[in-house]
């Protein structure tokens, strides 16, 4: 069996195969060659509204969520939007507000 080394850890040949697989079709999608299998679209959110929601400032809701107050002040305003597990936690705290204080209620926050 043939091995690839990365970092000196041994990789075998076939999952090396299928990540470089994976890593080329993954730049096909984003030049636009080619159309994801899947995608995933979230409506927009109101997010300074579910802060408010809490009735929690701008710094304890940045901390419960475990952001920067810089990165919930740009979203708040507009000037970026969150992405990825971001966008999904915004939205479980927005549907789901008691699983969110659930989660945290025991912490030091």
């Amino acid at each position: 069996m043939a091995y690839y080394y990365c970092r000196g850890i041994p990789i075998k040949d076939e999952l090396f195969n299928e990540l470089v697989a994976s890593v080329k079709e993954g730049g096909t999608i984003l030049r636009g060659e080619r159309e994801a299998a899947r995608s995933f679209h979230l409506d927009a959110i109101d997010i300074k509204r579910i802060r408010k929601s809490y009735h929690l400032t701008q710094l304890q809701f940045s901390v419960m969520l475990g952001i920067s107050i810089r990165t919930l002040r740009n979203w708040e305003q507009g000037r970026r939007v969150p992405e990825g597990s971001a966008m999904i936690l915004l939205h479980v705290a927005e549907k789901h507000p008691q699983a969110i204080l659930d989660v945290v209620k025991n912490t030091n926050l």
